[in-house]
């Protein structure tokens, strides 16, 4: 008795024939309706930072701190002329690191400057009344786990004939005095001061 092929079923009998005729099957239509994945939301990058103040960084200082990257840190070194030693000095403190505000519109600068080492607040307040500065307030505060005292005051600008504002803070470290000033033109605007608060917020002392 002859052997009969298997029977092909309706629909692997329209595909073969689809085939033959060299003609590819249509997808199914629900397969092609199917939605598709809705992609999930990604958090904005947070600012990136720099370290300034440990080893390798661009101020070898008694304290570490993050900046955020687009303030440019420059080591300060004293004048070869000592005539001109006043220039770096200001009341009781030398400056010995500057960070400029690069990546902004706005005019400001962080400064570090040492001291001989003694008391936080009658350094500080020294230190602001050497800016010809007025109505200055005295605050107690911890900064790194330390106890610190911050400053807020006006300076006069004589370039814009105007007051600004300003704000400084002092602690005492094994290395004497540190005082870090937000100043410029534009020290009062809310991305200047937000960079000294991550300096506040971040410090540590070495």
């Amino acid at each position: 008795m002859p052997v009969r092929a298997p029977l092909l079923g309706p629909a692997l009998l329209a595909a073969a024939l689809l085939t033959a005729c060299g003609t590819t099957p249509e997808p199914d239509a629900r397969a092609s309706a199917a939605p598709s994945p809705t992609p999930t939301p990604t958090a904005s990058p947070a600012p990136r930072t720099a370290s300034l103040g440990g080893p390798g960084t661009a101020c070898d200082l008694p304290v570490s701190f993050s900046l955020t990257e687009d303030w440019e840190p420059t080591e300060v070194e004293p004048p070869a002329d000592p005539d001109f030693a006043e220039l770096i000095r200001q009341g009781p403190a030398t400056i010995v690191c500057e960070a400029k505000a690069e990546g902004s519109s706005d005019i400001g600068f962080l400064r570090v400057w040492t001291a001989p080492k003694g008391p936080a607040r009658a350094t500080l307040d020294a230190f602001v009344k050497a800016d010809k500065s007025k109505g200055t307030t005295l605050t107690d505060l911890k900064v790194g786990g330390v106890p610190a005292v911050e400053a807020r005051y006006s300076v006069y600008s004589e370039l814009m004939e105007e007051w600004r504002d300003g704000r400084s803070f002092a602690l005492v470290t094994a290395g004497g005095v540190v005082v870090v000033e937000l100043g410029g033109l534009d020290s009062g605007e809310d991305e200047m001061v937000a960079a000294y608060e991550r300096v506040k917020s971040t410090l540590k002392v070495s």
